[in-house]
């Protein structure tokens, strides 16, 4: 049956980034939509932004498209270019390879939920640039390293 059971859908919280830059983004909590329809090609989530937190340190991926739409509340896009205000019926796109980063911060005082879809990574090829830190993802998978390609410890 094609129709998603949200309570059993897979769900996490947190972040997988090293401290110190985990802080924004600890409280972050989202559901993994394609996983729980099976879906293997494309990779949507239900993400709950509590206020002041963001989505993720400002990035870009070499491998994957992503698309944002903004269900309830409101958020502030960060881009390279500045910031944007994003409200409930917006949405943001960016392009594989692009080199601009970009995140989203809950500025708001409320709570906002954001639909995010893009294509599952291939961490054998994949890169993720995070231009204001000292923080990499390179092509093997292997984990987050500084920007000199040393790995951060792994996370407990």
């Amino acid at each position: 049956m094609p129709k998603i059971d949200l309570a059993a859908a897979p769900r996490r919280t947190g972040t997988g980034y090293p401290p110190p830059y985990d802080t924004p983004c600890n409280r972050r909590a989202w559901v993994n939509l394609s996983q729980a329809a099976g879906l293997g090609l494309v990779g949507v989530n239900l993400l709950t932004l509590p206020d002041g937190q963001w989505s993720s340190q400002r990035h870009w991926h070499a491998d994957e498209d992503e698309f944002v739409w903004v269900v309830a509340g409101e958020v502030v896009l960060v881009e390279d270019g500045g910031e944007t205000v994003l409200r409930a019926g917006d949405c943001a796109a960016w392009k594989a390879g692009e080199a601009n980063g970009h995140h989203l911060q809950n500025r708001s005082g409320a709570d906002a939920v954001l639909l995010q879809v893009g294509n599952p990574t291939n961490m054998a090829t994949e890169a993720v640039v995070y231009p204001d830190i000292d923080l990499i993802i390179r092509p093997g998978g292997e984990g987050y390293r500084h920007r000199d390609g040393t790995l951060y410890p792994a996370r407990a």
